[in-house]
């Protein structure tokens, strides 16, 4: 146990180094910040392409189709927008800087390096939803991390234009972001002309060419998803967040990833990504980290009060997801006994999910992003329909049978204890009597 303690120290010191950095953190907390804006494009999203042919033709002859295709255009096909404000933004207060101000100079340099082009009179200027959406997200990244930095570079060293006694405090501010915002400009006009000399022309095809395409390629397989799914739960069982520790390096990819599914679907196709941000609350956090919803049913059957009082505490919060009283209660944590199906049992759930969507026997997820509190097979029924609402009960099925016999020596355990305890009890109150 104590070999088990020193390793979870270990394992806790990288992964709070992971988080902390300014860098990662500052890409998580920004992309995490815009779940409303992707919770309500991903909503009506489903509400305007529900494939349901008398509900599609009464949209379009009362004219509504107009409006329910409306809020995708301000929501996730302008995320490369919210992002590079968002992750500035974070990039900032993190440092103890004016967060505002780094948001703003970074949505400008983002639309410095966006290509612009001309409407058809051939005089006014337009820019066009093609890099503004999903296929722009890393460049976002890129120009909000760079502004961000600049920013509070300029600013912890007192490069900027100082104003004198009593002038209000946001007029100094904005004053004092024209030293970073100037330089900015001036470094990403001369990126966004070093970049049109190339063959790809702008910063926009080459980031999304040599980076984005290969990135989100990669961790979009099959085997990047279940490498994923390991850590993630290895984390877990010595005591760290290992969802956040993840995410935080690989969310960029499956937010690319789910958007592309999600404007495949409101142009009423099928996605071609498997694995994206929807894929992992749908298939592999079957009521919680660890797949642990069939743990928790079975516990419902306990013969030791122990299991079955934490069962039925557990087993409404695990239909939406949250698990951590079964977790920390348990414990799951540094649990030999329950590390096998913790771990493996996420793993059968997604693999089986990815054969099964690349047979063809279950369609791609839509990409909608399912908000947190949904339960399970209504959120899979929301992001692929009946058929995963379905499959989403053969995985607590197998959940049930991955826990049972190893929760079965646990229970008879308990059981012995809270019997041998009893016992003594009973004895103390014949010697008192």
């Amino acid at each position: 146990m104590a070999g088990g303690a020193e390793w979870r120290v270990k394992i806790q010191k990288i992964s709070n180094k992971v988080q902390k950095n300014i860098y990662i953190s500052s890409i998580s907390n920004g992309l995490m910040a815009l779940m409303p804006i992707l919770i309500l494009g991903a909503i009506f999203s489903l509400i305007n392409a529900l494939k349901i042919e008398s509900y599609q033709a009464f949209l379009e002859s009362s004219g509504l189709k107009t409006f329910t295709s409306m809020p995708m255009t301000v929501t996730t096909d302008l995320i490369a927008l919210y992002a590079t404000f968002s992750i500035a933004y974070n990039f900032a207060t993190q440092k103890k800087q004016q967060g505002f101000s780094a948001g703003i100079l970074a949505l400008m340099g983002f639309l410095l390096v966006t290509p612009k082009g001309l409407l058809d009179d051939g005089a006014t200027a337009a820019i066009g939803y093609s890099w503004l959406g999903a296929k722009g997200l890393f460049v976002a990244i890129i120009v909000a991390l760079l502004v961000g930095t600049v920013y509070v570079f300029v600013l912890e060293k007192k490069f900027y234009i100082k104003m004198p006694k009593g002038v209000p405090p946001t007029v100094e501010k904005s004053f004092a972001a024209l030293t970073p915002g100037f330089l900015m400009a001036i470094i990403l006009l001369i990126l966004s002309a070093i970049f049109r000399a190339t063959p790809y022309g702008n910063m926009h095809e080459f980031v999304f060419n040599i980076i984005q395409v290969p990135l989100t390629s990669l961790g979009g397989t099959w085997w990047a998803m279940l490498v994923c799914v390991f850590v993630i739960h290895l984390l877990w069982f010595f005591g760290v967040h290992g969802t956040l520790v993840v995410y935080s390096v690989v969310g960029p990819i499956w937010v690319t990833l789910g958007l592309e599914n999600l404007q495949a679907y409101q142009q009423g196709l099928e996605g071609t990504n498997i694995v994206g941000s929807p894929f992992f609350p749908v298939y592999v956090l079957v009521g919680g980290a660890g797949a642990t919803l069939g743990l928790i049913i079975t516990m419902l059957f306990a013969k030791s009060k122990r299991y079955k009082t934490l069962g039925r505490l557990a087993i409404v919060p695990s239909f939406i997801g949250v698990n951590e009283p079964v977790i920390f209660g348990l414990p799951l944590v540094l649990n030999l006994r329950l590390m096998i199906p913790f771990i493996v049992t996420p793993i059968i759930t997604s693999g089986l999910a990815i054969l099964l969507t690349a047979l063809g026997i279950l369609p791609v997820l839509n990409g909608v992003q399912v908000p947190l509190g949904i339960p399970i097979i209504f959120n899979g029924w929301m992001t692929g329909g009946w058929r995963v609402g379905l499959f989403q009960i053969v995985l607590i099925a197998i959940s049930v049978a991955m826990y049972y016999p190893f929760f079965k020596k646990a229970d008879a355990e308990a059981l012995a204890d809270e019997q041998a305890a009893e016992a003594k009890e009973r004895e103390q109150a014949a010697v008192q009597a």
